[in-house]
């Protein structure tokens, strides 16, 4: 497993980090206790040593469970996600200074770390980031030597925009080969600043695995069926044919096209997986491929089938 600098902090972590979302059954429907504990056990066996996650996934399970998995394993890092107040009903965000020291502490005990790796804002709007107040909050616990690193995770390029103008230490944001469009638009505050970048959605939640049909349907309790609707299925379906001519070679896969499309771009320090199982996580593994991952021709020929297809790949 390769390894890549976390931006301007002083950690070196896994280029694959394991995403949690999907694990704690919020995101895809129920997985067993004993699949999310092998799913687990699988990423520390391969190397992977960067661990994703968020108060919120399975109302704190999922901190819980890597407290117990991640014990006595070796040097491993937690990223974790605070700012949603799951007391109200229903939950609604909270940057406040008050909650997010009830949430980190909370987080610390179940993630059972003296030290936290890294604490991240969980999607504010632009309006929360205009309260220096959060960001001065986490800055605190740094200094009180509590967390490593700190930073916002963010829906759109505005927010990631403005943490990184308030010198995080990281962001992380969706990217992907269909959602190029928010890095690509702060890659050169990423660049100014020096922060690391998680990519999260790098499959754009299995879309890019390539393996569906036009016709497929979403059972209730995934959040896909709520995602597209038909026509927009079936367009992000049939946009899929901008990647196939880099199926070849080492590229046996449309999972493989998008997983190196994201390790291509230097300014990412690591591709949040998030796999169900310990077969997909195999998979997602083996398939990553090596440096270069794709070249520069090929990205450039790639960029402009996308944009054909009715991608927007940059923001100019």
């Amino acid at each position: 497993m390769r390894k890549r600098p976390l931006g301007k902090t002083s950690l070196e972590v896994s280029e694959l980090a394991l995403g949690t979302w999907g694990l704690s059954g919020d995101g895809y429907g129920p997985v067993s206790e004993a699949e999310a504990d092998r799913v687990i056990d699988r990423a520390l066996a391969v190397g992977i040593d960067l661990f994703d996650t968020a108060d919120v996934y399975g109302r704190g399970e999922m901190e819980r469970r890597l407290g117990k998995r991640l014990k006595g394993a070796g040097p491993t890092f937690v990223v974790t996600k605070i700012g949603t107040d799951l007391d109200e009903l229903p939950p609604k965000k909270r940057f406040d200074p008050a909650h997010l020291r009830t949430a980190f502490e909370r987080s610390q005990e179940r993630l059972d770390r003296d030290v936290v790796d890294v604490v991240l804002l969980h999607n504010p709007t632009v309006a929360a980031m205009r309260s220096k107040e959060p960001l001065a909050f986490l800055r605190d616990l740094k200094q009180a030597g509590k967390i490593r690193a700190f930073g916002v995770s963010a829906g759109s390029a505005d927010v990631a925009r403005s943490a990184l103008r308030d010198e995080v230490d990281l962001i992380e944001i969706a990217y992907n080969a269909f959602l190029p469009g928010d890095l690509h638009e702060v890659a050169s505050d990423v660049s100014e600043s020096g922060a690391g970048v998680l990519a999260r959605s790098v499959l754009a939640h299995g879309l890019l695995a390539g393996q569906w049909s036009p016709d497929r349907e979403f059972y209730a309790d995934d959040h896909r069926m709520h995602r597209w609707n038909r026509d927009e299925f079936r367009t992000r379906i049939r946009q899929l044919d901008a990647l196939r001519p880099l199926v070849s070679g080492p590229v046996v896969s449309l999972r493989s096209v998008a997983l190196r499309f994201v390790l291509a771009n230097n300014i990412v320090s690591s591709a949040v997986l998030g796999p169900r199982s310990v077969a997909q996580l195999d998979q997602l593994v083996r398939e990553a491929g090596m440096p270069p991952y794709l070249h520069f021709t090929t990205l450039a020929e790639l960029s402009g089938r996308l944009k054909q297809a009715g991608i927007e790949v940059s923001a100019g």
